[in-house]
């Protein structure tokens, strides 16, 4: 089952990438401008998904997907990691749906040129980690 830390994490990766949320089957596409900001999530992101959260994620799903936000949420389904570029996927938890990546209709991608899409870091986190290690040793 894919969490909603999951399937929010998922939804700011693709839009990282340009891919549009479309809203209520057609209604709207949303794509906030700035995604990341700092060690957070920005302010945009996080309206855009408290928006989707207020009706559930019914009818919305992300341009070139099948599975809307309410579905990927379900019991059914999981977030894993594209084979072919490494980006988080919703796959069917048990059963048989074909595997499309949505960067299947993205022109040179993957792109190892290009800095992947990425979920917000705790920079003083990791570092305060790392020094935590080092004075172990």
């Amino acid at each position: 089952m894919a969490s909603a830390t999951e399937v929010r994490s998922y939804l700011a990766h693709w839009f990282q990438l340009g891919k549009k949320l479309v809203w209520q089957n057609g209604e709207a596409e949303l794509l906030p401008k700035k995604i990341i900001q700092g060690d957070r999530f920005s302010p945009q992101f996080e309206e855009c998904w408290q928006k989707i959260m207020s009706i559930g994620g019914r009818d919305c799903y992300l341009v070139g997907e099948k599975a809307t936000i309410q579905e990927l949420l379900s019991p059914a389904w999981t977030i894993d990691q594209c084979a072919r570029c490494a980006m988080p996927v919703p796959m069917v938890e048990a059963g048989i749906i074909p595997l499309d990546c949505a960067c299947s209709d993205l022109d040179n991608w993957p792109n190892s040129e290009l800095p992947t899409p990425r979920s917000p870091v705790n920079s003083q986190g990791q570092l305060n980690n790392i020094s935590q290690r080092l004075q172990a040793k």
